[in-house]
C-alpha cells in the first residue's frame, strides 16, 4: 500500500475527429478499470473526462491547477497520441514535480520513440494490459527503486531505455473491479435514443484472427478471453438500476466468439428484463453461425451490430487475412435486417493498388450488400500494424492526428491522395442520398426514428461537413430538400 494517500489524475485526451462522436458521448471505460486498481493501491483517483467535456486547452489547464495530483496518466491511440503529448507537457509544466504515465496500443508498441525524444514529458509507460501494473507502479511508487521494478514498465534511466518484463494476461477478468463511480453518468448519451444514458461493458478481451492492418490483434497476441455471463450481467443490472444506463456498448472486439457463453449471455439478459439497448460489434461469421439464436439478440435488447467487410472482393480479403468471405458478408447484413436489428458495416479504400474502377466496384457491391450504414474508410497505417511495412514507402502523411481512417494516409500507385479524398465524399453522397427516402418511409416505428436520427446525426457531423465542402455541399440542407421534396 501507498505510504501516505497520493491522487492520480486520469485525463482523455482531447481529441475530436467526427467518426467516433457521430452517435454518443463515449464512457472512458478503461479508465475505470484502472481507477479500481489505483483505489485499491490506496490512491485517490480522478478521471477527468476532456473529450466528452469538450474542454479545450485552457479549460484543461484550468482543471489541471486546480487539482492536486502526484501522477497525471492517460491512454492513447495512434490518432490520439499528439493531443496525449501535450495533455502530459501541460501536466508538467503545471506541476513539475509530477510523475506522468501512459499506456495503451499507440505507447505500448512505441515506447522507445516515446522515450527517446529529448524533454519529453513522458516519465513512464505502460505496456500491454495494465491494471495490474499499474496497481503494482502506485503501491511501490514512494520507492523510487521498487517502482522501477515494476512489471511491464518501460522508462529512461540515464539515457538507457529500460523495459521491465511483462506480466502474463489476466485469465480471470471477472476478478478486475470497476470504479464505476468515478463518472458523472448523465454526461453520456446516445443521441439517437432519446433521455438515453450510454454505459459501456466489456465481455471479453482479445481477438484470434490476424488482420494485418489491424491493431488489436497485436496487442492481444492473437488471444481471447471471456468473462462469464453472470459477472457481466451484475455489471448490466448494477449500471441500469443505480445510475439509469439503458443503452449499452459492448466494447470488446469479438464478443460473440464462444457461442456457449455468447447464448448463455444473451439468455441471462433476457431473464433480467431490463429493457435496455445493446450496441456490439462481431464478425460476419458469427452473426451466419448464430442464425438460429438471433431472435435472442433481439429479445435482450440488441439494435445495432457492426460487422466490418472491409473489402468487396475477395483477394482483397484474402490479402488483409479477414479470413471472411464475400457470401458470408452478404448473409450477415440480411439477417441483421431480418432480425429487426440495426446493420452498419465498413468498406476500406485506398489500397496501394487502387483505381476509380476498383473504388466503384466497392460502391457497387456497397449498394448489393445493402446495410442500413455504411462507412467509407481511407486504409491507415498504423505504425506497428504488419501492414505497415507493406505500404511504408508510400505514406505521404506523418501527422498523426490523422491517422484516424478519414484522411488519406497511403498514395496509391495510380491515384493521388485527393482523388481518395474526393472517392470518399462521392461514396457517402451516392450511399446515403437514396436512404434518407427509405429510411423515412420504414414501416417499423422504431427503425423509422433510429434511422432518420442517426442520419441527421452523420450529416451533421463535422467530419462529413468538412468533407462536402470541399465539393460544395451541405450535407444537412441536402438531406432536409429531399424529405421536403
Amino acid at each position: 500500500m501507498a505510504e501516505r494517500n497520493r491522487k492520480i489524475l486520469f485525463v482523455t485526451p482531447p481529441y475530436h475527429c467526427g467518426v467516433v462522436e457521430v452517435a454518443g458521448s463515449w464512457p472512458p471505460l478503461g479508465l475505470l478499470y484502472l481507477g479500481a486498481q489505483a483505489e485499491r493501491a490506496g490512491w485517490t483517483a480522478e478521471v477527468y473526462d476532456a473529450m466528452t467535456l469538450r474542454h479545450d486547452y485552457k479549460k484543461i489547464k484550468k482543471h489541471l491547477e486546480q487539482t492536486d495530483y502526484d501522477v497525471l496518466a492517460t491512454t492513447s491511440i495512434t490518432a490520439t497520441w499528439p493531443d496525449a503529448l501535450r495533455l502530459l507537457e501541460l501536466g508538467k509544466e503545471v506541476r513539475p514535480g509530477c510523475a506522468t504515465l501512459v499506456g495503451g496500443v499507440h505507447p505500448t508498441f512505441c515506447w522507445r520513440d516515446i522515450l527517446k525524444e529529448p524533454q519529453s514529458p513522458v516519465d513512464y509507460v505502460i505496456i500491454g494490459e495494465g491494471e495490474i501494473p499499474l496497481y503494482e507502479f502506485l503501491s511501490r511508487f514512494d520507492d523510487t527503486e521498487q517502482r522501477h521494478k515494476t512489471p511491464n514498465l518501460a522508462y529512461s534511466q540515464a539515457g538507457e531505455l529500460v523495459a521491465n518484463p511483462a506480466l502474463d494476461f489476466n485469465d480471470d477478468l471477472d476478478a478486475l473491479p470497476v470504479a464505476w463511480e468515478l463518472l458523472d453518468w448523465t454526461k453520456y448519451k446516445y443521441y439517437v435514443i432519446p433521455d438515453s444514458v450510454l454505459g459501456a461493458v466489456s465481455t471479453s478481451r482479445g481477438c484470434t484472427h490476424g488482420c494485418t492492418f489491424c491493431s488489436q490483434q497485436k496487442f492481444w497476441e492473437q488471444g481471447w478471453r471471456g468473462r462469464a455471463p453472470k459477472s457481466v450481467v451484475e455489471d448490466i443490472v448494477y449500471l441500469k438500476k443505480r445510475h439509469g444506463v439503458n443503452v449499452f456498448l459492448f466494447t470488446d472486439e469479438y464478443p460473440t466468439y464462444e457461442r456457449d457463453r455468447w447464448e448463455e449471455l444473451l439468455d441471462r439478459i433476457i431473464a433480467a428484463d431490463l429493457n435496455i439497448y445493446i450496441l456490439i460489434e462481431t464478425r460476419v461469421e458469427d452473426i451466419v453461425r448464430d442464425e438460429d439464436i438471433l431472435s435472442k439478440y433481439r429479445r435482450a435488447g440488441v439494435v445495432h451490430v457492426y460487422v466490418g467487410a472491409e473489402a468487396t472482393d475477395q483477394e482483397t480479403l484474402d490479402k488483409v487475412k479477414k479470413e471472411i468471405t464475400i457470401g458470408d458478408s452478404r448473409r450477415a447484413i440480411e439477417l441483421i435486417a431480418e432480425y429487426g436489428m440495426i446493420s452498419e458495416t465498413s468498406f476500406v479504400l485506398g489500397f496501394l493498388d487502387e483505381t476509380e474502377e476498383s473504388i466503384e466496384r466497392t460502391f457497387q457491391q456497397a449498394l448489393e450488400f445493402n446495410p442500413d450504414f455504411a462507412h467509407f474508410l481511407a486504409i491507415t497505417p498504423w505504425p506497428y500494424a504488419d501492414f505497415f511495412d507493406e505500404v511504408k514507402h508510400a505514406i505521404a502523411v506523418e501527422d498523426l492526428s490523422q491517422y484516424n481512417l478519414i484522411e488519406p494516409i497511403i498514395k496509391p500507385d495510380k491515384m493521388t491522395l485527393r482523388d481518395i479524398d474526393l472517392a470518399i465524399i462521392n461514396c457517402y453522397r451516392r450511399f446515403y442520398m437514396p436512404k434518407i427516402l427509405e429510411f423515412a418511409r420504414d414501416s417499423d416505428p422504431f427503425r423509422r426514428h433510429y434511422l432518420m436520427a442517426s442520419t441527421k446525426l452523420i450529416m451533421k457531423s463535422s467530419f462529413l461537413i468538412k468533407k462536402f465542402a470541399k465539393v460544395g455541399i451541405n450535407p444537412l440542407a441536402m438531406m432536409s430538400k429531399m424529405l421536403s421534396d
